[in-house]
Formats: C-alpha cells, sequence, structure tokens
C-alpha cells in the first residue's frame, strides 16, 4: 500500500470563498487543492471573490470550511498564461 499524503501547510487557490472558509474552485484547480486541503495541518486559502455565509450554494461547496485555518483575499488576481513568443527572423 501507498502512504498518504500529509502537509503540515497547504496554500489552495480558490476562485469563491466565504468567511467561514467554505470554498469553490474552478477548472483545474479542482484536481488537487481539495485533497490538500483536507490532507494538511494548516490550510491557508487564496480566494478570488470573498462573500458572506450562505451566498455559495451548499451544493457548490467542494473544501468544508472545518479544513480551512486562514483566509486571503486577493485584489489584484494575475492570472499567469503562456504566451506564444515568436523572434524575428534574420533577413
Amino acid at each position: 500500500m501507498e502512504r498518504g499524503l500529509f502537509a503540515d501547510l497547504a496554500i489552495v487557490h480558490a476562485w469563491k470563498g466565504d468567511t467561514e472558509g467554505n470554498l469553490q474552485y474552478r477548472k483545474t484547480a479542482r484536481n488537487f487543492n481539495p485533497m490538500m486541503a483536507t490532507a494538511a495541518k494548516i490550510t491557508v486559502a487564496e480566494v478570488e471573490h470573498l462573500v458572506e455565509p450562505g451566498e455559495i450554494d451548499a451544493d457548490h461547496i467542494i473544501t468544508p470550511g472545518i479544513f480551512v485555518k486562514r483566509i486571503v483575499k486577493l485584489d489584484k488576481v494575475e492570472k499567469r498564461i503562456e504566451q506564444r513568443t515568436v523572434r524575428k527572423r534574420a533577413a
């Protein structure tokens, strides 16, 4: 059998979260963020949209607030995506 994942600290990025720590992810963030949030002693959540409790539908909550210890509201979210660059050819 393989040993389970365990971490002292997990920093996860969520699309939406409420002030009680309930988190909702989008797209590929759903792959490993929920697992690491539950496997760590301390989970810090970076949240793009921080809302009041009850504004997230209960069926859309992926990580319950019991696993989240700290919440950080991101003011400016920079989405880093790869951009194709081509150099000019020599004449």
